[in-house]
């Protein structure tokens, strides 16, 4: 992910140094995203087959192939090359990262781990903007080249780490591999009995009998993935629906809020605002890095004890009302024609607190939510629609928002993803049940009533206090209530 910061400062170089046109160089700032389509459309397939952790050493690979072609390129259309193969790798990433932290986490702590991905997305774009201010004295042909190449580093050590980590358990279940499942599940949960509850669920899901204890296990058929799109897109029952809305719409809402236009075009905005040397505009986005790490790091605590919505609704709000001084100030200065230091300040404000909302809830959330949310069978299908939608919006702002504030303005662009992220709050606020603290197995219990999806969870509440009163076993009791739905 370092790539995505580069590209916000490498992109004034590439454009001095190949001649090319603001349209050119939009579409190649967000081509990305639509490359990484297939590669998300393709890991889905991929993780059920080979399973999770070698298809994240697959999207370490094809990066770092992609990078080195990104920085060899000797001209726009091998450039385009390069940006193609990285985007398949960054596709398979974006996918399978949360999907395997997801299955490997407790409920305990699954927000905390699985909202890694992000921390790492989110330092790979404070590198990226910190090599863009280190090379940014190099000579032009050279400075570019360095910025992009350098990205093929990470993926090594990522494809390094990920083969010392074990595999998914929930995966090796499906392959009807319980002992390496259970030898799995005894190293990453708090206790024996913890451990043997979560290979009970996850057997449940696959449709394996409770009484079987053998090491390897005959798999019902339909559990390797078969009728998973039928089940999804044709005949989705009123769960999968809810399910598929809410996962679906929350990378939807991610995207189209702008961050990427943000994170991507940064050195234009500062530009907008007043800003004209290119070193400083550079280090103004480390800023923007700097913000989006720390705040990120912030989440990670947050998720497991304040809850996703509590913190999905807030991030949401500060990111409205970031949207809305930052479309003010961008506008005056616009208006006034001329440098204006209190809106330069609010704008650069604006574009922090921007960026810092967005990481504390929204970033995170849309990947912990998605992934947690799906049941076992159609995860990795339903995460790859999710990733997909977020690679589409992603790639559609990259690629139109120098059109788009041209047409309307840099302060009327940023009016407009006020509008949505507003739109975002009311969609979140009404279809997302909270999800902090229960098994991946229990997720289905919380879904499929839509907007009455409060009643439900008052019930399942009923059902645990009183099965816990009768028995002291509340969790068992939520999972029999969800069987019966």
């Amino acid at each position: 992910m370092v790539n995505i910061g580069v590209m916000s400062g490498a992109g004034l170089f590439i454009k001095d140094d190949l001649k090319i046109s603001d349209v050119q160089l939009e579409i190649l700032m967000g081509i990305i995203n639509l490359y990484s389509l297939l590669g998300s459309a393709a890991a889905g397939r991929t993780s059920d087959w080979v399973g999770r952790r070698y298809t994240i050493v697959l999207a370490a690979a094809i990066f770092f192939v992609g990078a080195l072609l990104m920085g060899f390129a000797t001209n726009y259309a091998f450039l385009m090359v390069g940006r193609f193969v990285a985007g398949i790798g960054v596709g398979y990433a974006l996918l399978i990262a949360p999907v395997y932290t997801a299955e490997l986490s407790p409920a305990a702590s699954r927000g905390f781990l699985t909202s890694f991905p992000e921390v790492f997305i989110n330092t790979g774009v404070l590198l990226g903007y910190v090599s863009n201010y280190a090379f940014s004295n190099l000579p032009t042909n050279l400075g570019w080249r360095f910025m992009l190449g350098i990205g093929a580093i990470p993926s090594v050590f990522l494809a390094v780490g990920v083969l010392a980590m074990p595999e998914s358990p929930r995966w090796l279940v499906l392959q009807g591999r319980l002992g390496e499942a259970k030898r799995v599940l005894d190293k990453t949960s708090d206790s024996k009995e913890e451990a043997q509850l979560r290979l009970a669920d996850i057997k449940e899901a696959a449709g394996i009998p409770e009484d079987c204890d053998d090491d390897v296990v005959s798999v019902p058929k339909r559990s390797h993935g078969e009728g998973v799109w039928k089940e999804l897109l044709l005949h989705p029952t009123p769960t999968v629906k809810h399910i598929l809305i809410a996962g679906v719409g929350i990378h939807f809402f991610q995207q189209s809020s702008g961050i990427d236009a943000v994170v991507l075009y940064s050195p234009k905005i500062f530009e907008k605002a007043g800003i004209t040397s290119k070193s400083k505009k550079l280090l103004a986005t480390v800023a923007v890095g700097f913000s989006k790490t720390i705040f990120i790091l912030v989440a990670t605590f947050l998720l497991d004890r304040v809850g996703r919505r509590p913190l999905l609704l807030s991030s949401v709000g500060g990111m409205i009302l970031s949207l809305a001084c930052l479309g003010m100030s961008l506008t005056i200065i616009d208006h006034m024609g001329r440098k204006v230091t209190w809106a330069l300040c609010l704008a650069i404000a604006s574009v922090l607190s921007f960026v810092a909302s967005f990481s504390i809830g929204l970033g995170p959330i849309a990947w912990v939510y998605s992934s947690e949310i799906f049941p076992l069978r159609l995860r990795a299908q339903g995460t790859s629609m999710g990733t997909g939608v977020n690679r589409l919006m992603s790639g559609i702002i990259a690629m139109s928002f120098i059109s788009l504030y041209k047409a309307i303005t840099i302060g009327g662009a940023f009016f407009l993803f006020m509008g949505v992220a507003i739109v975002s709050w009311v969609f979140f606020f009404t279809l997302l049940p909270e999800t902090q603290g229960k098994t991946l197995e229990e997720m289905q219990g919380l879904f499929g009533t839509f907007f009455k999806w409060r009643s439900t969870m008052r019930e399942l509440k009923k059902g645990i206090n009183g099965n816990s009163d009768n028995n002291g076993n509340g969790e068992i009791q939520l999972r029999t209530s969800n069987d019966n739905k």
